[in-house]
């Protein structure tokens, strides 16, 4: 399977560059992933196509303002920082630029030393691991010296933080927002659940497989890195009554996906849990977990395109981003909305 087989026609001036005024007014494309059929709607219309006693899984993930920048304690060189996974206490695995100016013993300081990180290693790819070194709480020094790590292709400047969080987020530590969550609002949620919809949460913080491209040119040669994964037993009560019951499981994202299919290929039912997981998943697939997905459109030749591809397939997909395309939806982290049924 080659990584080509993923790329689509997408023009330059459909990603989205910023959020739409209201969360729920964003498109939405429902395509049905057996006969291919295509129906265009308003994200509000999603509690249309949720029935009494479905499953909604949502990714209640925080996103840090992981982004920082500051200078070399000893030259005063410019160093941009991006946490990624916090590997242990305040030792975190970081993407650095440029990363050929940080080696081991380098000390970066931000804020005039409000926080500073001293390098213990390195690593492939422009991943460093620091030790933070600061007084008072992390998570505030972060909130006041960080930046929200907007994805590469954005390049306007978010005015509102908030809109690169989903409404429900609660547990910190994304590198990157659960995209897929950012359409609903808290009206539209109490609405799908009046309607009997059982809506519950689990955790993915999102890593760096988000920003790393597809380079490989045969698809299972790609290394996924792994992302830190909770399941509550509330969470996994909820779900195997579902799926003995024979209720459908909807998954709001990839992330959600990922975290579901693998409790699900681990344990073979749902359970409380927590780990690491770097599941990969592209056509061939067998879906253990998830019936059906509500999701962004992704970028060309990435791993969550062929994701949905594993779910619908690559024809019925690449044959809806060519109708999106043509219909001018919006595309990637801030864009339209797509509910494969």
């Amino acid at each position: 399977m080659k990584t080509d087989d993923f790329d689509y026609y997408l023009p330059e001036e459909l990603i989205a560059q910023t959020p739409i005024s209201k969360r729920d007014s964003s498109r939405l494309m429902v395509v049905d992933k057996t006969t291919g059929e295509i129906s265009h709607h308003v994200f509000s219309d999603i509690v249309n196509f949720l029935n009494k006693g479905d499953v909604l899984v949502l990714n209640d993930t925080k996103v840090m303002p992981a982004r920082l920048f500051g200078v070399k304690e000893d030259t005063l060189a410019h160093i941009e920082v991006l946490l990624l996974k916090n590997i242990k206490d305040d030792i975190w695995s970081c993407l650095v630029r440029p990363g050929k100016r940080v080696k081991e013993g380098t000390i970066i300081s931000f804020g005039e030393g409000i926080l500073k990180a001293k390098c213990i290693s390195v690593k492939e790819e422009g991943i460093r691991e620091f030790e933070f070194i600061y007084d008072g709480i992390f998570y505030e020094i972060l909130d006041k010296l960080g930046t929200m790590p907007l994805p590469p292709y954005i390049k306007e400047k978010l005015e509102d933080k908030d809109r690169y969080q989903t409404v429900y987020a609660k547990n910190i530590g994304s590198a990157a927002a659960p995209t897929a969550g950012l359409h609903f609002t808290k009206e539209l949620l109490d609405k799908i659940s009046k309607k009997g919809v059982i809506i519950c949460y689990v955790t993915l913080h999102v890593g760096l497989g988000t920003f790393r491209p597809v380079t490989v040119e045969d698809v299972t040669n790609h290394k996924m890195h792994s992302e830190y994964y909770e399941m509550d037993k509330k969470t996994a009560d909820t779900l195997n009554k579902a799926k003995e019951e024979g209720r459908k499981i909807i998954s709001v994202g990839t992330t959600s996906v990922r975290v579901l299919e693998t409790v699900m290929n681990k344990y073979n039912k749902f359970t409380e849990c927590n780990g690491w997981t770097d599941i990969f998943i592209y056509p061939g697939y067998k879906f253990m977990a998830v019936d059906n997905l509500i999701t962004n459109f992704h970028l060309p030749k990435s791993t969550l395109i062929m994701l949905v591809s594993a779910l619908a397939s690559k024809e019925i997909i690449l044959s809806a981003y060519k109708e999106a395309v043509k219909e001018k939806y919006r595309f990637f982290s801030f864009g339209d909305s797509m509910f494969i049924k």
